[in-house]
């Protein structure tokens, strides 16, 4: 019996635990005043090692901003016109006037993205992907903060334990790093992490836009109050 009562206590502290965790909501108000319909996204910062994660990440967030209801500047075009305009280093480009990227791209709203962590490590007995991205929304005509957001994914979320002991986890782990360097594993944990930050049906991710037909509906946030 007591051996009962102390699991249910567990349970229960578990729960409690979860529940104090978890976030506060997101604050849409000036993102509904703004209503902004159109994002440019800005090469990221990035204070990870590896040189492809911020074309890694700009890839992957493209379909979950646009599936939200948002319309997207190919980055491309718009890496490509900033780079003509001899700016190459994200440090310079968040640094450009929001009037003149409203100028140059008449877009609604820019996204400014900071790469936190991104690529594979190896710790004695695991070896995980793990790709961290933080961003903020602002209103390219009046500077406003709109969104702010960050996520995080790591590929030992998809992977089971390992049976084989010790031994077997030391190789796996090793196994793993060699092959998720190789095939740049962070790539497809860019698009778990982007999603997770941005789409409308994720928690305190951005605002169903006009192209949805969701459009005006709550946040998934506000949904869960």
């Amino acid at each position: 019996m007591r051996h009962l009562q102390l699991v249910i206590v567990l349970i229960a502290v578990a729960l409690t635990s979860a529940c104090v965790s978890m976030p506060p909501g997101q604050d849409y108000t000036a993102f509904r005043s703004a209503d902004p319909h159109s994002i440019v996204v800005l090469l990221p910062l990035n204070k990870s090692t590896e040189v492809v994660a911020p074309y890694s990440v700009m890839a992957q967030l493209v379909a979950p901003i646009a599936e939200s209801g948002f319309y997207v500047f190919p980055v491309a075009v718009v890496d490509q016109t900033f780079k003509n305009n001899g700016l190459t280093v994200a440090n310079d480009i968040h640094a450009v006037p929001i009037q003149k990227l409203h100028e140059i791209f008449a877009a609604d709203a820019a996204l400014y993205l900071t790469i936190e962590q991104y690529g594979t490590s190896y710790v004695v007995i695991s070896s995980d992907t793990v790709v961290s991205v933080s961003a903020t929304l602002v209103d390219l005509r009046t500077g406003d903060v709109l969104w702010q957001g960050a996520a995080s994914a790591s590929s030992a979320e998809t992977r089971g334990n390992n049976g084989g002991g010790l031994v077997g986890m030391l190789v796996e782990a090793a196994l793993n790093q060699i092959i998720e360097t190789v095939t740049d594993r962070g790539f497809d944990i860019a698009a778990i992490t982007s999603n997770r930050l941005f789409s409308a049906e994720s928690y305190n991710g951005l605002l169903h836009g006009p192209r949805s037909k969701k459009y005006g509906q709550p946040a998934t946030s506000e949904k869960q109050k």
